[in-house]
């Protein structure tokens, strides 16, 4: 029976030590945003202002993971009326779809500070697979708060009619790049 249990006790402690390390999105430091051209003329950028998430971090295995949920009414361009038609069901209709949310699907490092992240990416009720290309992953201790940290920055392209949000083609622009920097504290 001793040794069942130590048997039993080694292959718990080495399970737990090979799992993914947890970290929940720091929303006051992630920065979702998006760039877009208006009538060609010129490049609008906007962001997103309530994000949250959790990452799971395992480089040696396949226990890595990202969910990341964006209010989709705290979208902002620094133009109230602007940002109150995207609210609008001509965009994004976020009194009907009030989340966008991503969800990895497989995630393949590349060294120590890159990344590809494979995953689906739900906006306006439509969901599409999204590849997201980290080129920047720092994971270190944050030297204000002690915390352990980690840092993200990713981006990909998309097309808004791919979810349904037609509006103003082809005069706004159908091409979005997205960027995503994002910091999460273990634990």
């Amino acid at each position: 029976m001793r040794h069942t249990f130590a048997a039993l006790a080694l292959a718990t402690l080495s399970a737990s030590a090979f799992a993914a390390d947890s970290y929940t999105i720091d929303p006051a430091h992630t920065y979702p945003h998006f760039a877009i051209s208006h009538l060609g003329f010129s490049t609008m950028h906007g962001r997103f202002n309530s994000t949250s998430g959790k990452i799971a971090m395992d480089r040696k295995g396949t226990g890595s993971s990202v969910e990341v949920t964006i209010a989709t009414a705290s979208i902002d361009t620094g133009f109230q009326k602007r940002d109150d038609h995207l609210r609008s069901a001509d965009f994004l209709n976020a009194a009907e779809f009030p989340e966008i949310t991503y969800k990895s699907t497989k995630i393949v490092f590349s060294g120590e500070s890159a990344a590809t992240v494979e995953g689906n990416l739900t906006m306006a009720g439509v969901t599409k697979p999204v590849t997201l290309n980290v080129g920047h992953i720092k994971c270190a201790v944050n030297p204000q708060s002690k915390k352990d940290v980690c840092g993200f920055d990713a981006t990909a392209k998309i097309k808004r009619s791919d979810f349904g949000v037609k509006y103003a083609l082809p005069n706004v622009g159908d091409d979005m790049a997205l960027t995503f920097e994002v910091e999460a504290v273990k634990g």
